[in-house]
């Protein structure tokens, strides 16, 4: 009588199994790793930052080679007297920078989402022609408008305070108005008829329907204007004369024009400081920024 022979298939299959899942740990540590050295080549310079910031005044800033991280001096005050020195009150400027950021996302959010309702929600003629002309004002050059703006800005008064780097936003912004209305014609307009058959108008279908749905995408108009109003040097050099309306920007120039050198380790200080409300803005807002930006365009 003939013997059964195992077969052997199983154990072949279970090895092929085990060294697949081991290519995929190699494959998935190699990626790391190459992730992982690309950060620490990204981060250098702000490592550098911190290394000079923490130096005292008495230690050379630039050394060869350079040190790339704080190993030796570890000199925290010098963040503080970048914050409280009486030439150049940091806290102060960053205040101003606050302030200036904060209104003008106010404004940003509440004039893009406005203008962007009706070119995603509404039927009215002329409506396609009329965004075009919206998007069209984004082909103008920024340097061609300098004078003009100036000069209106000055003969109403408005040179030498907030108001020319605030207003503007209260006016919208091309691109983030084309954002918000692409992310707004992604929701279901069954919402809008159904808010109609109820008796709701188009204001109320705006600010308890389609606002909330967009919260993600506001979100990315928020951490924009953020972005461009904290790190704008342009503008408030163009309108502000005093140095106790500097903003973080303008403020950080005045380091380089000092009298007496440049006091290197406070001015890193000071560089990192400006960094530091850009990456706190960035994380608690990350989630909604990258699906704000993935829903964007899904319709067209």
């Amino acid at each position: 009588m003939a013997t059964a022979r195992p077969n052997p298939r199983p154990a072949v299959g279970a090895a092929a199994v085990f060294w697949q899942k081991v290519l995929r740990a190699l494959h998935a540590a190699a990626v790391y790793a190459l992730l992982g050295l690309l950060c620490l080549f990204i981060l250098l310079p702000m490592g550098w930052m911190l290394t000079a910031a923490l130096k005292p005044d008495t230690a050379p800033i630039f050394t060869f080679p350079p040190e790339w991280f704080p190993t030796q001096y570890w000199h925290w005050p010098t963040f503080v007297q970048a914050l409280t020195n009486p030439d150049r009150p940091f806290l102060r400027y960053a205040a101003n920078s606050a302030l200036i950021s904060g209104l003008a996302i106010v404004g940003s959010v509440i004039s893009c989402s406005l203008i962007a309702f009706p070119f995603a929600r509404l039927r009215f003629r002329g409506r396609d022609k009329l965004f075009a002309v919206v998007l069209a004002t984004m082909l103008l050059p920024g340097p061609i408008l300098v004078i003009p703006q100036f000069l209106l800005f000055f003969r109403i008064g408005w040179y030498g305070t907030y108001l020319p780097l605030i207003v503007p936003w209260f006016a919208g912004n091309a691109f983030l108005i084309f954002l918000v209305r692409q992310y707004m014609r992604t929701i279901p307009r069954d919402l809008d008829e159904a808010a109609r058959l109820d008796g709701a108008s188009y204001w109320q279908i705006y600010w308890q329907i389609v606002l909330p749905l967009s919260a993600p995408v506001l979100a990315v108009v928020a951490v924009f204007t953020f972005l461009w109003t904290w790190n704008d040097f342009f503008a408030p050099l163009l309108y502000i004369d005093s140095q106790e309306r500097f903003t973080v920007a303008l403020a950080l120039a005045t380091f380089v024009r000092s009298t007496g050198g440049v006091q290197w380790n406070e001015m890193m200080a000071a560089n990192l400081i400006t960094i530091v409300p850009v990456l706190v803005v960035y994380f608690l807002a990350q989630n909604k920024l990258i699906g704000g930006i993935a829903s964007v365009g899904l319709k067209g």
